[in-house]
């Protein structure tokens, strides 16, 4: 069974760590049999703090700039770029510039627990 939907149509939900953290559920872990495909948004002057999660994580920045850090490499990535985080890999964003940083966020359907490291 096929599905089709419009970014358009997809509400934004607040994310509570960080701040100016916004994601989009494009593709629900109940819509796709072995993924989800989410949409996260950092607003300019936003970030979203060192944490981990058990799931890894594969993305393709859309737009904006941001200073990333994962495990012990710190870099910039802007848009075209694409990132892959290994499962339980400590990983932060920081917008650069005036514009969002957005990116699509693909991870494995499975149980995903977050920690926020201090």
């Amino acid at each position: 069974m096929y599905l089709h939907k419009t970014l358009e149509s997809i509400e934004a939900a607040p994310q509570k760590a960080g701040a100016g953290v916004s994601m989009k559920m494009l593709l629900s872990p109940q819509e796709a049999a072995n993924f989800a495909m989410r949409c996260f948004s950092i607003e300019a002057g936003g970030h979203m703090p060192l944490h981990t999660n058990t799931i890894e994580h594969e993305q393709y920045v859309i737009s904006g700039r941001a200073n990333v850090t994962v495990g012990s490499a710190q870099f910039e990535a802007k848009a075209g770029d694409i990132l892959y985080i290994p499962a339980n890999e400590p990983h932060a964003y920081e917008t650069i510039g005036d514009e969002a940083y957005t990116f699509l966020c693909l991870v494995p359907k499975g149980e995903d627990c977050i920690t926020v490291m201090a």
